[in-house]
This record gives structure tokens, C-alpha cells and sequence, in this order.
């Protein structure tokens, strides 16, 4: 198992519409890194926005076939994570780190 630096583990915020309801239920979600696991995504959540996560709940999705100009190829998959954080905390996400 690869160790991961902090910054290395998250990749971007997810910001959809289902993302955005979810936040009013102290609840983030970020795109992370295929290979890290729920305590290396807690430690770097906590690390660099300074604030107590709950719980982690990941989601891994297989990428799709998609055909461009006749031919097959397959998107990349991705892992996303369900950040819980403690009731009265949030993480603004537009204005950056």
C-alpha cells in the first residue's frame, strides 16, 4: 500500500447539485485518489481545512465506454469520497484554500 502526502489525496471538490444539498447536512464530497483509503482521506481532510471529520464514506465508480468518432474508449474511473463533519463545522469551497 502506497503512502500518500496530504495534498496528494485529495484531488478537487465535487460540486454538483446532490453535492450541494448534502451540504446542508455537514457533509463534503471531494474527488480522491484511487488508492487511498477512508483514514489517509480523514487525516488530509482534517490536516489541511482544519476540521473534525466523522466519518469517510467512499464510492468507487468504473469508468464507461464512450465512443468518439467510431472509436471504443474507456473514460478513467475516479473514487470519490462522502466527508461527515461535526455538527456547527463546514468547509467553504468557494473561496479556496
Amino acid at each position: 500500500m502506497k503512502k500518500f502526502n496530504s495534498l496528494d489525496t485529495i484531488i478537487s471538490p465535487r460540486i454538483t447539485e446532490k453535492t450541494t444539498y448534502l451540504s446542508e447536512h455537514n457533509k463534503v464530497v471531494f474527488n480522491v485518489h484511487t488508492g487511498a483509503t477512508k483514514k489517509a482521506i480523514k487525516r488530509s481532510i482534517e490536516k489541511i481545512f482544519k476540521v473534525n471529520v466523522i466519518k469517510v464514506n467512499t464510492v468507487f465508480s468504473k469508468g464507461k465506454k464512450k465512443m468518439i468518432r467510431g472509436k471504443i474508449t474507456n473514460k478513467p474511473n475516479f473514487k470519490k469520497a462522502i466527508v461527515t463533519l461535526k455538527k456547527g463545522q463546514n468547509i467553504d469551497l468557494t473561496t479556496g484554500i
